[in-house]
């Protein structure tokens, strides 16, 4: 598992890790019983505070994305996929606003916005 800590982010370290991860189990890189690094491994790994890698795992964990077991570790959830496919919708919705509102800033119409969505869409299937 390989995640970039940037520390001129103005986003705190924990939701850096929390996003890494969360972007890793819903693009289905990590599945379903993928055991994580220990908490003390990342922390030592990403040279953080223990309390802030602890911090990103329970918040994975509030999220239904991991499971921790007392004394074994945590490990990607077995999240059914519909509740994951749900959540990379969330996602790229997200983007889409993105998208949408970077377009309108540069004069773009719906049309030209959706002829390059079809453009690169259709480049991608090649």
């Amino acid at each position: 598992m390989n995640i970039l800590i940037s520390s001129t982010s103005g986003e705190p370290i924990y939701a850096q890790i929390v996003t890494q991860v969360r972007q890793l189990i819903l693009q289905g890189e990590l599945g379903a019983g993928t055991p994580l690094p220990s908490i003390r491994q990342l922390a030592k790994e990403l040279q953080i505070s223990v309390i802030t890698t602890k911090r990103a795992y329970e918040e994975l964990e509030r999220e239904g994305l991991i499971n921790s077991i007392v004394g074994k570790g945590s490990f990607v959830s077995g999240a059914d996929q519909e509740f994951i496919k749900e959540q990379r919708l969330r996602i790229l919705e997200m983007k889409l606003k993105e998208v949408s509102e970077e377009s309108r800033q540069l004069g773009l119409s719906y049309a030209e916005l959706a002829e390059m969505l079809k453009l690169i869409y259709e480049e991608e299937q090649e």
